[in-house]
């Protein structure tokens, strides 16, 4: 993989490189293909896996140090983002969810909250979700119609959830609803959702990439949350999870510039050795091109990611930086991968070999943590101050 850390301090530079190759050489010895082929057939990844990757800060990393993570600068947290959708990006999705909702209980959460479930979250003893999209509500967050009812004891919970991450599996989730309280008219709330004390419906949902993260349908119908479960006030949900999917959209960046660089490396690596017509491929022209191509899309995403991390790093809100970061950087990943497709050839087609996983993979993240479309109408709406959103 090409070399990205940015210049700052050289400890810090020397710091990162460390941290980077410590990464890479656990992903290349541990996280072998024969282990995501087993896990892809599977439809699922085993959260020790997750767990595995604690030593390096891949849980609740951004979090200061006496929360139990890492201090971790966001420049720092997208080269192991980067890492991660290198190895696999069924791995970085998962990373994403776990420190959403590590992110959310630190932040939100009360003494006993954080107690209970984000010190086993941080440690990687417990599996989780995040409940936000419902069947007829994706990219308008502010329209979701689960709702929770104050009922004095407990909130009564009715609803659905849609494309849930790892949803049948989770131990801990945090549920996005709407809130009807006596000071509370409608306005979105969090809720900490534990199987073992609220009844719902969970099931699987097929999708065509990102194939071991148990994407799920979830269903509450008259579903019992305990009073003390609400993260946060009631009512101010809609703010948490927004700033939660800019955070989110820095993740998607990174892991689709490790998945371009893979691409990339595939096919350098090919291109030098595959022999037609009595020379190795990598003489002729067009492919030449095809890995001009693809080392332009993906140094140009790389470095939008780390302009959208250095924005954050200086505390800035970082919404038009993170948004141009996802959309470019998850489109440039795709091409880039069709482009790997057609420079393996028939090759490339073989579920045997990682081009053709990589080529589903890097298709899904045009659409979570918002769409192309919903990252366009942000990045206008911050360029010229005028909403496109009706």
């Amino acid at each position: 993989m090409a070399e990205h850390v940015a210049p700052s301090t050289d400890n810090q530079e020397q710091e990162t490189r460390m941290l980077r190759d410590s990464i890479r050489g656990f992903m290349a010895r541990d996280l072998t293909e024969a282990r995501i082929a087993e896990c892809e057939a599977a439809g699922e990844l085993p959260w020790e896996m997750v767990g595995e990757l604690r030593q390096f800060g891949y849980l609740g990393g951004l979090l200061p140090e006496d929360a139990g993570g890492y201090g971790l600068s966001y420049r720092t947290w997208a080269m192991m983002m980067e890492e991660a959708g290198y190895r696999w990006l069924s791995l970085r999705v998962l990373l994403n969810t776990v420190n959403i909702v590590a992110a959310l209980l630190h932040h939100l959460g009360d003494a006993r909250q954080k107690e209970k479930w984000l010190k086993p979250v941080m440690a990687g003893e417990m599996p989780v979700w995040v409940g936000i999209t419902e069947p007829d509500h994706g990219s308008d967050v502010a329209s979701v119609q689960t709702r929770a009812e104050d009922k004095g004891d407990h909130w009564l919970i009715n609803g659905g959830k849609l494309w849930t991450t790892n949803g049948v599996h989770g131990r801990v989730g945090i549920l996005v609803a709407r809130t009807f309280t006596q000071g509370c008219d409608g306005d979105l709330s969090l809720f900490i959702v534990d199987p073992e004390e609220t009844d719902f419906e969970a099931s699987r949902v097929g999708t065509m990439f990102i194939k071991a993260t148990a994407t799920s349908q979830l269903a509450f119908n008259d579903a019992r949350v305990p009073k003390e479960n609400l993260l946060g006030p009631a009512g101010k949900g809609l703010k948490a999870i927004l700033t939660g999917l800019n955070y989110g959209r820095l993740n998607v960046a990174a892991g689709a510039v490790g998945a371009a660089q893979r691409s990339l490396d595939l096919s350098t690596d090919y291109a030098k050795t595959r022999k037609q017509f009595g020379n190795v491929i990598g003489s002729y022209q067009l492919v030449q091109k095809l890995i001009v191509d693809m080392t332009i899309r993906t140094e140009a995403a790389r470095a939008l990611t780390d302009r959208a991390a250095q924005a954050l790093d200086a505390g800035l809100p970082g919404r038009k930086e993170c948004s141009i970061a996802k959309l470019y950087a998850s489109e440039a990943a795709h091409e880039v991968a069709s482009m790997a497709l057609q420079a393996h050839g028939g090759l490339g087609y073989s579920t045997d070999y990682p081009v053709e996983r990589l080529f589903r993979d890097t298709r899904g993240g045009l659409i979570p943590e918002g769409t192309s479309e919903i990252q366009t109408l942000i990045i206008g709406r911050e360029v010229l101050g005028i909403s496109a959103f009706t």
